[in-house]
């Protein structure tokens, strides 16, 4: 079974642009726990609440470093 149209979708725009494949992988990872993490809701319908939530999470309950919440962020805001 293959991926979803939107994740499809964010991979072909990050080939285009000439990313490399570890940062596609990561930025779709990320992603994807996004997403999942707000009851897999679609992106469009997300805002700046839910990615400060997703932030909060992972620094508070899952101890990441700030630079693992920054990359994070890039991947969402991408």
């Amino acid at each position: 079974m293959g991926q979803s149209p939107f994740i499809e979708n964010i991979r072909a725009i990050l080939r285009t642009k000439h990313y490399s494949i570890q940062t596609e992988k990561t930025y779709l990872l990320w992603i994807k726990r996004f997403i999942i993490f707000n009851q897999k809701r679609h992106p469009k319908v997300l805002g700046e609440q839910e990615v400060t939530d997703f932030l909060t999470y992972l620094a508070v309950k899952r101890h990441v470093t700030s630079s693992t919440q920054n990359l994070a962020l890039c991947a969402i805001v991408f």
